[in-house]
């Protein structure tokens, strides 16, 4: 890997990550920063709204308009503009925030999946390496990089929960929790707890800061997620290479209409391919926000207290990080199939065993044993995953990309939109059901895929053999 490849994988990496650490953070936290009216929780809702809205409609012109680097940096503000605006939380400033958030979150992502597949390729044809192998590389760096945001995030909001619990008392053991917890048992723990750290950490349900109030710290850490912002900004706008006009403006006449990308994006589901990914696709945002979510608060919060969430959150983004590295690296020796059907593996035991637990306190490691298999499998679910859009669809990358962040934000609106009102045990059906028709759908594509490499083999071989009949004569 030349030099000026390996620094643009290095600034878009951790750029991500600066930006992560912030924002991921803040979504950890906002049921909690902002509970007045559930305002934290309807921000959420509308930022991956905005997203879903974004993949149909605006981002393959953004990016035609803009190309990958200043998409990047324009998107990067926006998650400048939500951290600040998580300084005056109100709903004529968090919502807006949200809004813009969820517009602009698509494109920078998808940007970033155009700008390492370019890259990739055009490292593969100067060095003679398989595209493939290379873009799994490619994406296995930097989700190695991006994965541990989690660590670094979750430090931070466990610090923030710590300081508000320091003079909680220790809860008892809740013999109620996993998924036996009744729904309205759920949300009352969960209320409980939020109120409790109201009592002892002067009014954290308020959602006016005053600089009298232990949210002097919320402050001091906001502002540091902002200078976390800024330099991913400044390390994108002047570090960062673009790619080249002719790469980044193919086709421009035909996107001079704006509605043109929106068809561009739905026209691209006639690839059936697109269409037998899509449960995988949403199956790849249900799991991190069962994580996230339902994991974190009916598990985690409901035995051993919100303190610890920060913690077990921090071995998932550990060993999503790692494996993400180790996985693109293998999958030069090792059939991708093979990774994904682990990662299936994985998931299905960890379900299976979430069933029947009972999570108890003094359990501390079996919580860990969990998050660090969840985040083994997520390093197939992103990694493996977003490579595989960059193979597939090379011709049509922008729709594409667009396509699969559509679907994940669309996996991510379903499970925060059903938390609040389903049980654990049937969230871990949704969970099961929806991997299980995914990967059979998947192995549908893989089979496409082989069938069609061997019909250009065999193509291949009867060109040589015409050939070396035309040679003989």
């Amino acid at each position: 890997m030349d030099l000026r490849h390996l620094k643009n994988i290095f600034i878009i990496s951790v750029g991500f990550l600066l930006i992560f650490i912030a924002f991921g953070s803040l979504q950890t936290l906002q049921s909690s920063l902002n509970p007045s009216g559930g305002l934290g929780a309807v921000s959420l809702s509308v930022m991956y709204g905005g997203q879903i809205l974004s993949a149909a409609v605006f981002t393959p012109f953004v990016i035609k308009k803009l190309g990958c680097k200043w998409t990047l940096a324009v998107a990067t503000c926006l998650y400048i503009i939500y951290t600040l605006a998580n300084f005056f939380p109100r709903w004529y400033t968090l919502i807006p925030a949200s809004v813009l958030l969820g517009l602009g979150a698509t494109p920078f992502w998808t940007a970033k999946c155009i700008y390492l597949t370019v890259s990739a390729r055009r490292h593969a044809l100067n060095s003679g390496n398989k595209d493939m192998h290379v873009i799994n590389q490619y994406f296995g760096i930097f989700f190695f990089v991006f994965q541990s945001s989690r660590i670094w995030g979750n430090l931070v909001s466990s610090l923030l929960l710590n300081f508000a619990q320091r003079n909680a008392e220790t809860i008892e053991n809740n013999t109620d929790c996993g998924a036996s917890e009744p729904l309205l048992l759920s949300s009352g723990n969960w209320n409980q707890t939020v109120g409790n750290l109201s009592e002892q950490s002067g009014n954290w349900s308020q959602t006016s800061y005053s600089p009298s109030q232990p949210f002097m710290l919320v402050y001091i850490i906001l502002g540091v997620y902002a200078a976390c912002g800024l330099l991913a900004l400044l390390l994108i706008t002047v570090f960062l290479d673009p790619l080249d006009h002719q790469t980044e403006k193919t086709n421009e006449g035909l996107h001079e209409n704006f509605w043109t990308p929106f068809l561009a994006t739905i026209k691209h589901l006639q690839d059936k391919r697109q269409c037998l990914l899509i449960p995988l696709t949403v199956y790849s945002g249900i799991v991190q926000g069962f994580i996230l979510s339902d994991y974190t608060k009916s598990y985690v919060t409901c035995s051993l207290g919100m303190q610890y969430v920060g913690y077990v959150i921090i071995i998932y983004g550990v060993t999503a990080s790692i494996f993400s590295y180790v996985f693109g690296k293998l999958t030069v020796y090792i059939k991708r199939i093979s990774f994904f059907s682990a990662a299936m593996i994985i998931n299905i035991s960890s379900i299976a065993a979430l069933f029947i637990w009972k999570p108890h306190r003094y359990q501390l490691g079996v919580f860990f044993v969990f998050t660090g298999l969840w985040g083994t499998a997520d390093a197939v679910w992103q990694t493996l995953l977003n490579g595989f859009y960059g193979i597939l669809f090379e011709e049509n990358r922008e729709a594409a990309f667009a396509n699969y962040l559509l679907w994940k934000s669309l996996g991510y609106v379903l499970s925060f939109g059903y938390s609040s009102f389903l049980g654990v045990y049937v969230k871990l059906c949704i969970l099961l059901a929806i991997l299980l028709l995914a990967m059979l759908l998947y192995v549908i594509v893989e089979y496409l895929e082989f069938r069609k490499t061997q019909v250009q083999v065999d193509i291949f071989k009867e060109i040589e053999a015409v050939s070396e009949k035309v040679n003989e004569h």
